[in-house]
């Protein structure tokens, strides 16, 4: 799997793991520091950059590991 589809794989974990929790966006971001328009650009993976610091608060908030948000 590329770099690319990797991430593709992640922003639509991010998203269904969320949901799957019953977390709305606004919930995320405070629990992340996020900003809700950018947790959204995440999510539907057009987001051009997206700081790996993002990617583990996201995990933490979700408590789930990096594997699992990269679905390995």
């Amino acid at each position: 799997m590329s770099a690319e589809e990797k991430i593709k794989l992640m922003c639509k974990n991010i998203a269904q793991l969320r949901k799957n929790r019953n977390i709305t966006l606004e919930e995320l971001s405070k629990a992340t520091g996020i900003s809700v328009k950018y947790l959204n650009r995440i999510e539907n993976n057009s987001a051009k950059r997206i700081r790996i610091i993002y990617v583990i608060y996201i995990a933490k908030a979700l408590k789930i590991t990096l594997e699992e948000l990269f679905g390995e």
